[in-house]
């Protein structure tokens, strides 16, 4: 399996991007996922169907990494820490007692308990990885860039769209380290409840021209 190999240097402060309607369902990024070395060979993101009655699109789901995790808040066992660089690791093996009150809390439904382990586990952003510089192992083999990471400067001179890292779930405002890509950053936070309007990441690749398309008879 083939990997991007840019390292980035501390003063560069890369971001974890993810860009759903880049998306095609590959699941490059899951398999890859188990090869991080902090994963004991579990791969700990997924695919979801978007709609599964109108369409084939997928997006990838990995940990958002809140600034004030809810998963955190509330283990009973503080066993749900996040490192100086705000990236919130798997639960501490020797705390975590499988309550499973991280899984049912997160808003991203992100955290999954492991039996095998007797412990939650979830995306911590291939820190063996990143912490060197390096990708994670997810955005290092997407081949559409639906997982990116790189600069904000990087961004800029090779996507459209905007990034935001401000979610509303109902009243419960989240701000994560991980930036979403979308239309318009003056729409503000993404209302997670609330209805979701068409846009030109609705065809990212630009494949659909509407002034080429001939009406039907």
């Amino acid at each position: 399996m083939s990997t991007k190999t840019t390292r980035y240097g501390v003063d560069d402060d890369p971001v974890f991007v993810i860009d759903p309607s880049r998306c095609i369902g590959c699941e490059a990024c899951v398999a890859a996922c188990a090869e991080c070395g902090t994963h004991r060979g579990r791969s700990l993101i997924h695919l979801e169907r978007v709609d599964r009655a109108v369409s084939t699109q997928t997006a990838p789901m990995v940990c958002m990494h809140c600034e004030d995790p809810t998963c955190a808040q509330v283990c009973p066992a503080d066993a749900i820490k996040q490192n100086e660089g705000g990236i919130v690791q798997s639960a501490l093996k020797p705390r975590c007692i499988g309550c499973s009150n991280c899984v049912l809390a997160c808003p991203f439904g992100v955290p999954k308990y492991v039996a095998e382990f007797d412990q939650m586990m979830k995306c911590d952003m291939c820190t063996d990885r990143t912490s060197e510089g390096y990708a994670p192992m997810c955005a290092s083999v997407c081949p559409s860039e639906a997982l990116w990471y790189g600069t904000v400067d990087e961004f800029q001179e090779r996507r459209r769209g905007s990034l935001v890292s401000n979610w509303l779930f109902g009243r419960q405002h989240v701000h994560t380290k991980v930036r979403t890509v979308v239309d318009d950053l003056a729409a503000g936070p993404i209302d997670v409840l609330g209805p979701a309007p068409a846009t030109w990441l609705d065809d990212p690749f630009g494949l659909s021209d509407p002034s080429t398309t001939e009406a039907a008879p």
